[in-house]
Parts: structure tokens; C-alpha cells; sequence
């Protein structure tokens, strides 16, 4: 059985599914599939997800589907829905941006969800899988790394850090999907409570639908 990952672009598409089903698979009965999809960006996901989860849960073998899992960044979601005017709470963001995408949606077997503020808030849980030459300078956010925000995306934070101490910068597509190998996905859930949410949510459907 499977979920299918619909993600913005290729760090997600590369490093993502295979470090959720690493979490999930020793708590299931049977191993599942993480299949991702990748949009270009995400003007192209809010645009196109409706379609895109349509044509793959519709075109699933009969029985073989767990759910949809809609991931993006938080960070930059306005390039792709416009937040109200006034909304500025990470928590309000999520809920409304959330409740947004699932009603374009509108299929029970859909979940959207997001990374507080990028995907790269998962890697900063644990400093140990960095180059040694940058590990004390990513200390102290790695104890709370979902709260490295808007004003600072971790992403930019990493770039900032790789050029300051090894004189080159992260690249995303690149550096995060060897990253995400090494990542243990537990101390990853363990400091980023966004990250627990989804993930609780992906094995609650699956045991749902392994019978």
C-alpha cells in the first residue's frame, strides 16, 4: 500500500519520502510506499494540486491507496496563496493555509501539511549529520529548530552559515537530500512538533487502511 507525497520541487521530490517511510515502517504491520510527485514551485502546486491529486488517487489500483499527502514550506506560501491581510501567526498560517488547499482539494482521502518554515527545519534538529566545521554555530536553533522563521527561513540561515565557516553555500537540491539520509526521523519528530503532526497523522491513515 501507498501514500502519494505531492511535493513543491526536487529536495522534497529527492530527500522527503524515503525519511517519512523510515519513521513509519517500524510501527506498521507491513511496510508502506511513499510515492512523491513534484511540482515546479509553488505557484504550480496551488495551482494544479486539485488535478494532480485527482488524476493519481483516481488512476490508484483498488485497495493499493493509503491517502494524498499535500508538503510545502510555509515559508513562501505566499508566492502561491495570498494569507489575509493581518495574518502573521505561524499558527493562524498553517490552520487557514491548511483548511485552503484540502477544500481546493476537496478529497477525503487528502491531507495537506507543512514544514515550519522549510524542510530545512528538519535537518537543524540534529547538527550532528553537518559538516563538523559548522556544527557549534547550528546549536542552539537545533534545540528548537521550527521556530527558525520568516524573517530568517532556515534555508537562508544554512547558506549564511556554510559561507561563513566552510567558504561555500548550501545548496538546497543538492546538500538536502544527502542530508536527509543521514537524518534520524525520530529526533527530527522529537524537536519539531509540525513535523509530528504530519507524520502521526500519515500512520493513524495507514493503520486505517491496512486491515
Amino acid at each position: 500500500m501507498k501514500f502519494v507525497l505531492f511535493v513543491e520541487g526536487k529536495t522534497e521530490y529527492m530527500g522527503v519520502g524515503h525519511f517519512l517511510k523510515r519513521w513509519l515502517d517500524p510501527r506498521l504491520p507491513q511496510r508502506v510506499r511513499v510515492t512523491p510527485v513534484k511540482f515546479n514551485g509553488v505557484s504550480d502546486y496551488c495551482g494544479e494540486i486539485a488535478k494532480k491529486v485527482r488524476l493519481h488517487l483516481s488512476s490508484a489500483r483498488r485497495g493499493d491507496m493509503i491517502a494524498g499527502i499535500g508538503l510545502l514550506d510555509l515559508q513562501g506560501l505566499d508566492t502561491g496563496l495570498k494569507f489575509p491581510d493581518g495574518m502573521v501567526a505561524t499558527q493562524q498560517r498553517w490552520q487557514w493555509a491548511k483548511r485552503t488547499l484540502e477544500k481546493r482539494v476537496a478529497r477525503p482521502n487528502f491531507r495537506q501539511h507543512f514544514a515550519v518554515h522549510e524542510i530545512e527545519s528538519w535537518l537543524l534538529s540534529d547538527i550532528n549529520i553537518f559538516p563538523f566545521g559548522i556544527r557549534r554555530s547550528l546549536a542552539a536553533v537545533s534545540k528548537a529548530p521550527e521556530s527558525v522563521n520568516f524573517k530568517n527561513p532556515p534555508s537562508r540561515f544554512l547558506s549564511r552559515i556554510y559561507w561563513a565557516k566552510l567558504r561555500y553555500k548550501y545548496q538546497k537540491a543538492f546538500d538536502g537530500p544527502a542530508l536527509f539520509e543521514q537524518l534520524d526521523p525520530d529526533r527530527a519528530c522529537a524537536k519539531c512538533p509540525y513535523l509530528k503532526a504530519m507524520l502521526e497523522d500519515m500512520l493513524a491513515l495507514a493503520k486505517a487502511a491496512i486491515v
